[in-house]
């Protein structure tokens, strides 16, 4: 049996406890084959790591409640635990991704976007290809968290090329993978979304959940995993080959990548733009394109997308 002990830190213990440590009661009756023990300003979870991760994304939640209103309510705690209890039951739906860490449903919000999804039930492999703020990497990640949450899979591998897009990663601090660490911040992003923090540090600290620059797949067999490779653009056609024959038994791979954005010298060919090509109508790959109509950033965004196009298309 496990055990995880939190420290509650500047607040009135009645506030959020309540009277008795009712609060912490009605949490404990939820889960009944886990331990919560409720002494002064500390709260030990016992019992298996799945029922602690949620036990602690309740008290997260209701952390974050006493900050924003001072209080927390016997009707709160109720309301928290059947989120959690709702959120783990329909994980999967078809009109659902995942249920995001403040309690919002993850869904594809346009045509392509749900043709992404529809094409990765479908294939084992696919190519995302569209500009930015089109959701691609956003609805993949999704994708591949609920293949974890379902067990579909046994782990997440994120990865994408160490390529300078008009910055000089020489000069940045540490290792490789240190140095790309903030280019891959949209990832980290888009899973803090979608997976609590405690959650997510326990997947990364014990390999479920891996984030990695593409260097470092060679000579692997990645194998019962949902493998995302983002930036793939930026790809030359000899990594883009050594990734794409990685893959291994029970694995799904999406490929994401943006035309436009290509920060590859000038006379090196894109992997990205080869492999469209080279593996057009093998069946069991999907190919899905977005575009200016799929950009569910800020409205401005979708005009700025389509004023490059026209410039492009012009030059």
């Amino acid at each position: 049996m496990l055990e995880k002990v939190i420290t509650l830190e500047n607040i009135s213990l009645v506030d959020f406890l309540g009277i008795q440590n009712q609060n912490i009661k009605e949490i404990a009756s939820a889960f009944p084959e886990s331990k919560i023990i409720s002494r002064g300003n500390e709260i030990r979870i016992q019992g298996t790591a799945p029922q602690i991760l949620k036990i602690n994304d309740i008290l997260n939640s209701l952390l974050s409640h006493y900050n924003r209103f001072g209080k927390v309510t016997h009707e709160n705690v109720v309301s928290y635990i059947n989120e959690e209890q709702h959120a783990q039951a329909h994980v999967g739906a078809n009109d659902v991704l995942v249920f995001g860490t403040r309690g919002f449903k993850i869904t594809p919000k346009t045509t392509n976007q749900k043709a992404l999804v529809k094409a990765v039930d479908a294939n084992d492999l696919v190519f995302a290809i569209g500009p930015a703020g089109t959701g691609k990497t956003y609805i993949s990640v999704a994708l591949a968290v609920r293949a974890l949450k379902n067990k579909e899979v046994k782990k997440i591998i994120i990865t994408r090329p160490a390529v300078e897009a008009g910055e000089n990663l020489g000069f940045l601090p540490g290792d490789l993978k240190e140095k790309i660490d903030p280019y891959l911040r949209p990832i980290y992003d888009a899973l803090n979304d979608m997976i609590p923090s405690e959650k997510l540090r326990y997947y990364r600290e014990n390999g479920v959940i891996e984030i990695a620059p593409l260097a470092y797949m060679r000579g692997r067999t990645l194998n019962n995993a949902y493998v995302l490779l983002d930036e793939a653009q930026n790809t030359t056609p000899m990594q883009i080959k050594m990734f794409l024959t990685r893959m291994g038994p029970d694995s799904k791979v999406i490929i994401t990548g943006d035309r436009s954005q290509v920060d590859l010298p000038r006379n090196q060919k894109s992997g990205l733009m080869d492999a469209l090509n080279v593996l057009k109508g093998i069946n069991g790959i999907g190919f899905v394109e977005l575009d200016e109509k799929d950009v569910v950033r800020h409205k401005l965004v979708k005009d700025i997308v389509r004023a490059y196009n026209k410039s492009q298309e012009k030059s």
